[in-house]
């Protein structure tokens, strides 16, 4: 994570945050829907550092967070489906 400022054509570097993974707390990250899951800082401005965490933890955590996540994927994509199949019908009526 690089916190910086810009001033016209420059770029002030403030602090710069160099962690493993594991160290990003569940609590600022989401998933999002592109090929397996893609993982995200929900807020930069609110970034939760947990250097205690085990990969091992951080590993079964996101395991945990995609199993949740999946189904509400899948309940999206029937939704999209069902209508696209309206869609359709109407288009085959005309």
């Amino acid at each position: 994570m690089i916190r910086y400022q810009a001033e016209k054509t420059k770029i002030l570097v403030k602090h710069i945050d160099f962690v493993p993974i594991e160290f990003l707390d569940w609590n600022c990250l989401t998933i999002g829907a592109l090929g397996w899951g893609q993982i995200q800082i929900a807020n930069s401005n609110r970034i939760e550092l947990n250097p205690q965490n085990t990969r091992k933890n951080w590993m079964l955590e996101l395991c945990d967070t995609l199993l949740e996540f999946y189904p509400k994927e899948i309940g999206k994509i029937r939704e999209r489906m069902e209508h696209f199949e309206k869609v359709k019908a109407r288009w085959e009526k005309r």
